[in-house]
């Protein structure tokens, strides 16, 4: 540009991106990007001021969005591919076919037309070695070297040494057939052809030999160690597992006994002075009403203590000695320790119990023990029913209690509130469902259902 050039004369270039750190006192303008504008003012000592307009604007909210990112859709396999390949025998086959296949086109694409007759038969005979290499893996590549020096049978050759590197692994026959497929490659048919070839030649053929009878060598053996690995994994794996579920069983087994010497020495003590006690108040019962009383208490006591010995002999042993726990055929006892004046109980059972698992028995047993239990505690003088009744697969348990009679409370009772929730687990465990809560008539209902099947 001249210097010359009036002060007004403004244009616009385009030229690459502006130099980082450029010396102000540099000559030379400052490099700006395509399409900026740029003005040259000249100053009063001659000189040029360089000023430029930005024309790269800041973008809005509105203008700025974020593109959606792509996602990569796998499609799944067709389901006869994923049930041939998860059948071994079928892929098996799929395999054979293959390789027969690929022997089939290597020397059928090859062939001369002038091609000897004994040629050919040997390269078919090679070709069908492809069915034997999986059951004897070196038979199949003695079959083959015949084909493969006098005739074209190469991939077939190959495909029988790598079955029987990856069967076999190393070992003598390896190393036979592999010296055996070298040769066939290396020693050409007929053999005035192969005295003919320069060193060279010679020397060209020996590297590809190596390679031909290498390659399948090193793929067969390849996969042999992978197999090997994923089965060493697999071991791995299924062996952690058990130390897992044997570190946890000694865990659960631990935590038994600790639970069984709390119970023996706490529960056993107070509940054994309880049944001490009433033996000498049942002696020494002034009247016939409070002897009766005594005789019960003394009844349950020696009960609740025999239930005890076979729970703690249950946690020490970590066996589930699941015949002496109470069913239903236990619930006619049951009621009649708790039917009194405090808590009338009505029982009705339509199940016929020795048809009746064990274990839901079991649980029905345990949900009206600890549901009269509730009702003794809350609802002194109420009225209860009990109803276990079986429909087809299921088989279902109530109890119901209504008010609680009037000038009858007794003093609380201790309670934890887990009664319920263990009725819940149990339900939930052999696969039923479990509900309790108040009636409208100020009661309170416990409703059990409990599959019978399976």
């Amino acid at each position: 540009m001249s210097p010359r050039q009036p002060a007004e004369h403004r244009q616009t270039v385009s030229v690459g991106a502006e130099l980082p750190r450029q010396r102000a006192s540099s000559p030379e303008p400052a490099i700006r990007a395509a399409g900026s504008p740029v003005d040259h003012s000249r100053t009063e000592q001659g000189g040029f001021v360089l000023v430029a307009q930005p024309l790269i604007t800041p973008l809005g909210s509105d203008e700025f969005r974020l593109l959606p990112r792509t996602r990569l859709v796998s499609r799944a396999l067709p389901r006869w591919v994923t049930a041939l390949w998860a059948n071994q025998r079928a892929k098996n086959v799929a395999f054979d076919v293959f390789a027969v296949v690929l022997a089939v086109l290597d020397v059928w694409l090859v062939i001369p037309e002038e091609a000897p007759g004994y040629s050919l038969w040997l390269s078919g005979v090679a070709v069908a070695a492809m069915v034997l290499r999986r059951y004897v893996p070196f038979v199949a590549v003695l079959v083959t070297v015949p084909g493969f020096l006098t005739g074209w049978s190469q991939l077939a050759a190959m495909i029988a040494l790598g079955t029987l590197a990856r069967r076999r692994g190393w070992n003598w026959q390896l190393v036979v057939g592999s010296l055996l497929v070298f040769m066939c490659y290396f020693i050409r048919w007929p053999l005035t052809e192969f005295f003919a070839l320069t060193w060279r030649e010679h020397v060209l053929h020996v590297i590809w030999g190596v390679i031909v009878a290498g390659m399948p060598v090193a793929i067969g053996l390849l996969i042999s160690a992978r197999q090997e690995l994923s089965r060493r994994i697999r071991e791995l794996a299924s062996s952690r597992e058990r130390e897992k579920a044997l570190y946890a069983e000694t865990v659960r087994a631990a935590e038994r006994t600790k639970l069984a010497r709390e119970m023996h020495d706490v529960v056993s003590h107070q509940v054994t002075l309880i049944a001490m006690q009433a033996g000498a108040l049942q002696v020494a019962a002034p009247d016939e009403q409070s002897k009766a009383s005594a005789t019960t208490i003394r009844e349950l006591s020696t009960r609740t203590l025999e239930e005890l010995r076979t729970l703690v002999g249950v946690l020490r042993s970590g066996d589930a000695a699941d015949s002496t726990q109470p069913g239903v055929s236990e619930l006619t006892e049951l009621i009649r320790n708790f039917r009194d004046e405090a808590v009338p109980v009505a029982l009705d059972v339509k199940a016929e119990p020795s048809r009746l698992p064990r274990q839901v028995s079991q649980a029905v047993y345990r949900t009206v023990q600890e549901a009269l239990t509730n009702v003794r505690k809350h609802a002194t003088g109420a009225r209860a029913s009990v109803r276990v009744t079986e429909a087809r697969d299921t088989l279902v348990v109530e109890v119901r209690n209504g008010r609680a009679g009037k000038g009858k409370r007794q003093p609380s009772l201790p309670s934890g509130g887990h009664g319920l929730v263990g009725l819940r687990e149990r339900a939930g465990l052999l696969g039923g469902t479990f509900s309790a809560g108040p009636t409208s008539e100020g009661g309170f209902r416990v409703s059990a259902t409990y599959p019978l099947a399976g």
